[in-house]
């Protein structure tokens, strides 16, 4: 039965900040499963036992992801499975998106989906009682789908595409992060604009992000609406940590995308908090780089990728130290 608007529902947010806090880490390890890109020997016990076919993706991928979640469960304190990614492998592809986000939960992780997903009131709706809240089975009978912690959300439609995803984060103590200012070299073409308000649209949005935010506080004083900021655009992340007093910023773009450690820090608040740094490609798929390759094969990928996700966190960590004192 549902049981949608409960008390005393433990926060996103502030699952999210105390996971941060245990683990000293305020770094996502992206899950973003290429099947080119994953080891040969756990593509090849795939391809025998399926053939060349997308059950066999599935099964590659998901083989993957539980040994990049048991390398990094105990130091990172969340995981971001990019749908796109699995989509791209039909029906067997969501197969493993949904036994991924069981086993990082079951491991102690939390779970963000990035899948930018928005559209009409009623659609986003959808949307989101598929990731944050739970779908109807008629006769006041409702079940879980994919039961995420958080979603990544495209704000594009404004506030009657927003409000959805804003009732089952106040419901079931989700979160969400709405595109704000992205990582990607063309997102000046439209974030960049200035407006007759004679502000940027990012600006416009991160100020939006404030309202939407209003009474989804935690016991942190951080809402569970967040920004997704870049870090290719530390002037810009500069600006809207400014405007953004109480919402957490999600940092992709460090590592593979050019960002690094002191351009991240511009995300954080002056208490060391408030930003969470994505990286994919660099963690996952560490063991591809020339220097571990030259003293290790692809059979140590998992530890490649835990070494590379210690890295981060120290580099991040000490960018936030200096920072701080400099400030």
């Amino acid at each position: 039965m549902d049981d949608r608007r409960r008390g005393n529902i433990n926060m996103f947010i502030d699952r999210l900040i105390e996971s941060i806090k245990e683990k000293n880490n305020p770094t996502v390890v992206g899950l973003d499963p290429n099947l080119e890109s994953i080891p040969a020997h756990i593509r090849e016990n795939a391809f025998r036992r399926h053939g060349r076919s997308l059950k066999a993706a599935g099964e590659a991928i998901l083989e993957f992801n539980r040994k990049i979640i048991d390398a990094v469960c105990d130091i990172a304190p969340v995981v971001k499975p990019q749908l796109a990614y699995y989509e791209m492998y039909g029906i067997e592809g969501m197969k493993a998106f949904m036994e991924t986000v069981r086993y990082a939960k079951s491991k102690g992780l939390l779970v963000i989906a990035d899948g930018k997903r928005n559209d009409i009131g009623s659609t986003a709706e959808a949307y989101s009682h598929a990731y944050l809240g739970r779908t109807s089975l008629c006769d006041g009978y409702f079940e879980d789908v994919f039961g995420v912690d958080a979603l990544t959300v495209n704000p594009m439609l404004g506030y009657d595409g927003i409000r959805p995803f804003l009732d089952d984060c106040r419901d079931f103590g989700k979160g969400i992060f709405i595109l704000v200012k992205t990582s990607n070299k063309s997102s000046g073409q439209v974030q960049d604009i200035v407006t007759n308000l004679d502000a940027s649209i990012y600006e416009i949005l991160a100020n939006h992000v404030n309202e939407w935010g209003k009474g989804l506080e935690g016991k942190y004083g951080y809402s569970a609406v967040g920004a997704v900021v870049g870090a290719t655009y530390p002037n810009q992340a500069k600006k809207i940590r400014s405007i953004m007093r109480n919402a957490y910023i999600l940092v992709p773009g460090f590592g593979a995308q050019g960002g690094t450690a002191k351009d991240v820090v511009h995300s954080f608040g002056s208490d060391g908090r408030g930003a969470l740094v994505n990286a994919s490609r660099s963690i996952i798929y560490a063991y591809r780089s020339e220097e571990w390759r030259k003293h290790n094969g692809e059979e140590s990928f998992d530890t490649a990728a835990r070494e590379a996700a210690i890295k981060m966190r120290d580099e991040i960590n000490k960018a936030i130290k200096q920072n701080r004192e400099v400030v």
